[in-house]
């Protein structure tokens, strides 16, 4: 990949950075302090892989939308891109902290996720579904008051559910959450809940992969997909925004899509 490194060789700097061990590409999961922008060579993406189509395995590589998009921008950029797979509750942390550049994984842009991070101009639309077995008594989402709903934990679907009756959740006594999708949707087929609420995408996935389970016809909620990015790198905000309208522009970001979700 191209590297962006700039150095304006002094003696006093260069003992500097010899002091800090700085030199040459981040070591594995270390990525730069926010505020950097991309004046390095690595761009370092935080994210869950376990959220099909937008990152998930093939064999032991990660897939997906939010991949192949990530190395797009990170290739605009002149930058080689370094994927970090955690929990999705430790991206946005990942992001403030400086361990991750961007956090990449199917994120909705929410005011309390504002209230810690940046995020880049959408790419994307998720639209939440829940997830029941075939014969459940569950058949809109007005059947979900009492009942056991299994999320993915630090989700929209999480904070959502999660939240009171009088801001239109159903209270986290009637909540299980799950470090992955896959869990809560194993926990449903168990019994252990009673339906998944979840992005569609994903569910349309896990439905496919597990007999017994249908996708509810009414949608729980739609938002918008975007990277988040740090507060204090706004230069990296505008350039992933810019990289972005070019990738839309010229229907790279279209064929990304359509490769893992095929017209219907």
């Amino acid at each position: 990949m191209k590297k962006i490194l700039s150095f304006v060789v002094v003696a006093v700097l260069a003992l500097s950075l010899a002091a800090c061990g700085n030199s040459g590409a981040p070591a594995q999961g270390e990525g730069s302090a926010a505020g950097e922008g991309t004046s390095k060579e690595t761009l370092v993406m935080a994210t869950n892989g376990a959220f099909p189509p937008y990152e998930y395995y093939d064999g032991d590589v990660m897939v997906g939308i939010d991949v192949e998009m990530a190395q797009a921008v990170a290739d605009k950029l002149g930058m080689e891109l370094q994927i970090e797979d955690m929990d999705f509750g430790a991206i946005i942390a990942a992001v403030q902290s400086g361990k991750a550049d961007m956090g990449v994984a199917g994120m909705t842009v929410t005011e309390e996720r504002l209230e810690n991070v940046n995020f880049s101009d959408s790419y994307a639309t998720g639209i939440q579904v829940v997830i029941v077995k075939e014969g459940s008594d569950i058949a809109t989402i007005d059947d979900l008051e009492g009942k056991m709903i299994g999320v993915q934990e630090s989700t929209t679907g999480h904070i959502y559910c999660a939240d009171t009756p009088e801001n239109g959740g159903y209270g986290e006594e009637n909540v299980t959450a799950y470090t992955t999708g896959a869990n809560a949707v194993e926990a449903l087929k168990t019994g252990k809940v009673d339906c998944v609420v979840i992005d569609n995408e994903p569910a349309k996935a896990f439905v496919a992969a597990n007999e017994g389970l249908k996708i509810l016809e009414t949608e729980f909620a739609v938002e918008d997909y975007a990277i988040a990015i740090a507060k204090d790198n706004t230069e990296l905000v505008e350039k992933v925004n810019k990289a972005l309208a070019e990738l839309k522009a010229d229907g790279t970001l279209d064929a990304i899509v359509a490769k893992y979700i095929p017209a219907e």
